[in-house]
């Protein structure tokens, strides 16, 4: 009962905060505030200049690498595990799974930064 209860509050008050996150920026929508800020002057040119998708994977693939990196930082403690077999393929797997998505980006040649 108590369970169902929070899980009821949650949902309701997340519907809520969802629902005025949409609405509430639609409310005042004027010119000038579309507008770039500049520091006080006109803009010279557009500033919704679009950006190499290249630059894009890139960060997208060190943000996954570094997740992994971050997967990998609890093993000296997981040492002291009774089972160290198991910890060792574990971070065996996961270190080969990495190795394999590097290589991988490096072969279809995410990595290069030529257009």
């Amino acid at each position: 009962m108590n369970m169902l209860m929070i899980l009821s509050v949650n949902i309701i008050l997340s519907t809520c905060l969802i629902m005025i996150a949409f609405w509430l920026p639609q409310l005042n929508v004027y010119t000038e505030k579309a507008n770039p800020y500049e520091c006080g002057f006109d803009p010279m040119s557009s500033a919704r200049l679009p950006f190499s998708m290249k630059f894009f994977l890139v960060a997208i693939t060190f943000l996954l690498f570094d997740l992994e990196i971050a997967l990998l930082l609890p093993l000296p403690w997981a040492i002291q595990m009774h089972n160290i077999n198991m910890m060792m393929s574990t971070a065996f797997i996961l270190v080969s799974i990495l190795a394999l998505g590097l290589a991988y980006e490096w072969l279809q040649k995410g990595l290069e930064w030529t257009e």
